[in-house]
């Protein structure tokens, strides 16, 4: 039997926390190992359990999200933070990623959300929602000429098929909308979605959808 996925909490709410774990709680690959009411704590008990994934409220007590975050991936590397807040700011999502978060949710996500976030985090992949990479984008400056030529040429190398799964992640749009706009399987779609992020060298949709949004290709 596979083992669950070892999950931390961190979040000075109480009924947050309860709230999570009673979602989590019917999983039968997931397991929630700690719950921590501040980043300090959340960096120790991420420490002495070595959770595959915790999750990690943005503002806390203490020590905020993003500190700890920062703390995680220094002392505990091999644990995945997804970044849990009320807050869709760009700002946060920009910052979080650059020091090192594998996921951004909205507290307001569906509870399927939540399980595809830890599932996909845990397999070593990115997870945003396409509500997130869309606040990104709006906040993004126009595209420039040299910004334009040198994203244009990666993008060359694509075929028309990955353009099109592209253009549509640049979207905002999810694998299963995807799936829909192009009658395609959303297994077809996830295998596009991988070889683009191997070709164009991002690391989740928000670097990809980027890209697009440099090359000038979103404004036509």
């Amino acid at each position: 039997m596979t083992e669950p996925i070892r999950v931390l909490i961190a979040d000075d709410d109480g009924l947050v926390r309860a709230g999570l774990g009673l979602i989590l709680a019917p999983l039968p690959d997931v397991e929630v190992v700690a719950e921590a009411v501040n980043g300090r704590e959340a960096v120790d008990l991420t420490v002495r359990h070595r959770p595959r994934v915790a999750l990690l409220d943005i503002q806390m007590p203490v020590m905020d999200g993003l500190a700890a975050l920062r703390e995680i991936r220094r002392t505990a590397p091999a644990t995945a933070v997804i970044i849990l807040t009320t807050f869709g700011e760009a700002r946060y999502v920009s910052e979080a990623l650059a020091v090192g978060a594998a996921g951004f949710l909205l507290k307001d996500s569906a509870a399927d959300d939540l399980a595809r976030a830890i599932r996909a985090t845990a397999a070593g992949e990115a997870f945003l929602t396409p509500s997130i990479t869309r606040q990104v984008l709006d906040r993004l400056p126009a595209a420039t000429s040299p910004g334009v030529t040198a994203a244009a040429a990666r993008l060359a190398t694509l075929s028309d098929r990955e353009r099109e799964v592209l253009l549509l992640l640049a979207q905002g749009l999810s694998n299963a909308a995807i799936s829909e706009q192009l009658w395609i399987t959303e297994a077809t779609v996830k295998t596009y979605v991988s070889r683009l992020f191997a070709k164009l060298e991002c690391d989740n949709r928000v670097q990809a959808a980027r890209l697009v949004h440099q090359s000038g290709l979103s404004q036509n």
